[in-house]
């Protein structure tokens, strides 16, 4: 968790975006039902796999945990979606 919220403050100056980490992510809110209805849906299930601004976000296990126990930070993240 120190590590996840360390790299969000300090970037390490690459690009690249660790898949593993975001797939662990998305399997850990893949347990939720909220999550699962915006994951079946096409529109939103493109994102997840295809756009950088959300794959970037989802790669922060802090940010995600937050997602699952803040309904506000649930809303931030669905309107960030929406944005996309």
């Amino acid at each position: 968790m120190l590590e996840d919220l360390l790299t969000a403050l300090i970037p390490n100056g690459t690009n690249s975006l660790d898949t593993q980490k975001i797939d662990k992510n998305i399997e850990m809110l893949m347990q939720h039902s909220w999550f699962k209805n915006i994951y079946d849906d096409e529109r939103y299930r493109r994102l997840f796999f295809g756009n950088r601004k959300v794959r970037k976000y989802l790669q922060n296990t802090y940010r995600v945990k937050r997602i699952i126990k803040k309904e506000k930070v649930r809303q931030k993240f669905i309107l960030l979606l929406n944005e996309q």
